[in-house]
């Protein structure tokens, strides 16, 4: 028994002398690894997330705001509604209702109240495509909300409108206005079917500010004395005719930033600022609709980043028919025709050049 047991410390311990030399040094961190490490970690932090569903089960989504409360507010054509949600948790809340309905019929889709925006703490609605020249029997124009369910029309557009008629072709006199933005006393107003600009005060007073050929002016923002805003383009709406522009006001010139030529995708519906000065565009996606007014195809849509070379970056993809963006924070906001919002965090992340 005493061999075997010396045998067997023998063996032991030519086991323990191989572990031994296979066993790899540890060594203690560097400096260097702490600063790698922090910079995956940086690295990793300033991606985009995907997006993630924050809203669904509503009734077809258009337009947006974000309201001095800090809420997400949008429109719903069909229900002729405002929603607030909540951009942390995604509860939602009717913040008014009694808005011209749009006709439920596809065709009409682009009608009804189509924007939010506010003006001096106080709200206002745009909507479109709902007059007579379209069957309907409500004002086209800008409403200010006074209540939950109470309205007041500030600027009858379609009636200026049938005035004032686009040099382009044209089929509805009233015009299809797709965005407003608050614009020193009043808003400025998009008409992606007379292809023009238009400047409304508070108190009523229309004009035009410039007009365009058949380009489909869609989405507004302002920096300074800049108007900034999107071109959908003529149908089929190709990527190359999808442009961000810039309007200068002395003199009042149009300039284009940017086009998703080299993209495929086009239909340019949306333009925010991200946090600084970084311009962002929403693209609802490849066209190849029915009709004139018919939303691209379905999860075609893109989120995009307008660079330094003035070419854009894909944020992200496979956006469903997306209408109107947002940004809160770090933190952008998809509006989709479909009843649903997105939230894409850390899109722009803070202390990053």
């Amino acid at each position: 028994m005493k061999r075997k047991a010396n045998a067997l410390a023998v063996v032991v311990l030519v086991l323990l002398m191989i572990a031994s030399s296979c066993k790899k040094e540890v060594l203690p961190l560097t400096s260097e690894d702490t600063l790698l490490d922090k910079s995956i970690a940086k690295a990793k932090s300033m991606q985009p997330g995907a997006p993630a569903l924050l809203v669904s089960g509503l009734m077809e989504l258009q337009g947006s705001t974000v309201g001095p409360d800090g809420a997400l507010y949008v429109t719903a054509p069909l229900a002729g509604s405002v929603w607030r949600i909540n951009p942390k948790t995604g509860a939602k809340t009717l913040f008014t209702t009694g808005l011209p309905e749009r006709n439920p019929d596809p065709f009409f889709q682009g009608a009804g109240v189509i924007d939010v925006a506010f003006h001096n703490g106080i709200a206002y609605a745009l909507v479109t495509g709902v007059g007579s020249d379209l069957g309907g029997e409500d004002i086209v124009g800008i409403y200010r909300v006074d209540g939950p369910d109470s309205h007041s029309i500030i600027a009858d557009l379609g009636a200026w409108s049938i005035a004032h008629p686009p040099v382009p072709d044209f089929f509805v006199p009233t015009g299809f206005q797709y965005s407003f933005e608050p614009y020193r006393d009043g808003f400025i107003v998009n008409d992606g079917h007379h292809n023009r600009i238009l400047y409304i005060t508070l108190d009523g007073n229309i004009t035009e500010m410039i007009a365009f050929g058949n380009v489909v002016p869609t989405g507004l923002a302002q920096r300074g004395n800049t108007i900034y805003f999107t071109l959908a383009g003529p149908i089929p709406h190709l990527p190359e005719e999808s442009k961000l522009m810039a309007l200068s006001q002395k003199p009042l010139t149009a300039t284009e930033i940017a086009s998703a030529a080299g993209l495929n995708v086009g239909l340019f519906v949306d333009v925010e600022f991200g946090s600084g000065n970084t311009l962002y565009t929403l693209a609802q996606g490849i066209w190849d609709g029915p009709y004139e007014g018919a939303p691209a195809l379905p999860n075609t849509g893109a989120l995009l980043k307008l660079k330094s070379d003035g070419s854009f970056s894909v944020i992200a993809n496979g956006l469903n028919q997306p209408t109107s963006l947002e940004f809160i924070g770090n933190n952008a906001y998809v509006v989709s025709l479909t009843g649903e919002v997105w939230k894409i965090e850390n899109i722009t992340p803070a202390n990053v050049h």
